[in-house]
């Protein structure tokens, strides 16, 4: 069963560009992590606060993989300590989701 991470990110609007690079540096780190990228997606219209971030894996335990996998990856940890170093991160949510078959 394919699960989705679901991530909700409350910004600072006024760092909006630098959320915009911690999420393009993602578009490489994740992959090469293991993880298949559906997107991230920025405040465009309306609401100025509000991000997300969905990815796909083939389980809760390929997920569990990409998580080690990141917390030993060079670059991910180098965004990571980007997004706390500059603070643009207000609040993350993190809902896993599985998709309604016939």
């Amino acid at each position: 069963m394919t699960v989705t991470v679901f991530i909700r990110y409350q910004i600072d609007p006024f760092k909006r560009a630098q959320f915009e690079q911690y999420a393009k540096r993602w578009l490489a780190i994740i992959p090469k992590c293991g993880g298949e990228l559906i997107g991230y997606f920025m405040p465009h219209e309306g609401t100025n606060n509000i991000a997300y971030g969905l990815i796909s894996f083939e389980s809760l335990a390929a997920y569990e993989a990409y998580r080690a996998r990141l917390r030993g990856d060079a670059d991910g940890v180098a965004n990571f300590n980007f997004a706390e170093e500059h603070k643009f991160i207000l609040a993350e949510e993190r809902t896993f989701l599985r998709k309604v078959v016939a």
